[in-house]
């Protein structure tokens, strides 16, 4: 449904151009949950962003059915389906949430409060607020997948979702993935160091040195966690991540 053929992604830096992604090569599925992980700096986030379009490659070509969208600008890649959600999502002075999901859906007739229920919000209390500070970095991640949603998009790409938000909210996001899955035919792209967001993965893509070093199943992730020192005092208390844990023990 969506590949992306012998990407290579150079960015210019302090010191020239680097090489972020080399040669990346990748086939994803419809309807199923891709869990992208490995050490930071490693190039997770610069394929998201290649696949979306806001880096752009020096090489290769990213096709969705069948389509090549190489060249086409992050807009146009919308309207084909495809939607990112950022580490940190944006506050909308003056901008109501039901303003929001009616911009996202365009002229698709929508339930908001169906779509809200769906990621764990109630429309009643959500509907007529506006996106500002009073909201909750959950509230906010959440009311960003709700606009998801309002689109009908075919690949949804979230980068480290877990990020700034508590453990009770990271609870109702994870049920929030495993509805968007279950009720659509969304293709999900998740970046996580987090086991809980392992665990949902139906595919995990391990990237490191801005290559994709292995694409395999969470059962096997999850057995080589499992055989990791669990008297690190970190495992279960500090919330680090599957490759901060692993560091820390080694």
């Amino acid at each position: 449904m969506l590949e992306l053929i012998n990407i290579d992604v150079e960015l210019e830096g302090d010191n020239g151009w680097d090489k972020v992604l080399n040669d990346i090569n990748l086939s994803l599925e419809r309807n199923k949950i891709y869990v992208m992980t490995g050490p930071n700096g490693g190039g997770k986030s610069s394929i998201a962003k290649t696949i979306m379009g806001i880096h752009k490659p020096s090489r290769g070509k990213i096709l969705i059915d069948g389509i090549d969208i190489t060249d086409m600008s992050i807009s146009e890649r919308a309207r084909r389906g495809i939607g990112y959600a950022f580490q940190t999502p944006a506050r909308f002075k003056g901008l109501k949430v039901k303003d929001l999901l009616n911009l996202a859906a365009g002229e698709r007739e929508i339930d908001h409060c169906e779509i809200l229920y769906n990621v764990g919000l109630c429309a009643q209390d959500y509907l007529d607020r506006e996106i500002n500070s009073t909201f909750s970095g959950g509230e906010l991640k959440r009311i960003e997948i709700a606009s998801l949603l309002a689109r009908q998009i075919k690949v949804a790409l979230f980068d480290e979702p877990e990020a700034g938000i508590d453990l009770w909210s990271f609870q109702r996001l994870t049920e929030t993935f495993i509805n968007l899955h279950q009720k659509s035919d969304t293709t999900l792209v998740i970046i996580s160091h987090q086991e809980r967001i392992l665990r949902l993965a139906d595919v995990v893509i391990m990237v490191e040195n801005g290559r994709i070093s292995e694409i395999t199943n969470k059962d096997k992730i999850l057995e080589e966690i499992s055989q990791l020192d669990t008297g690190c005092e970190h495992r279960d208390n500090c919330g680090k991540g599957v490759m901060e844990y692993a560091d820390c023990i080694r």
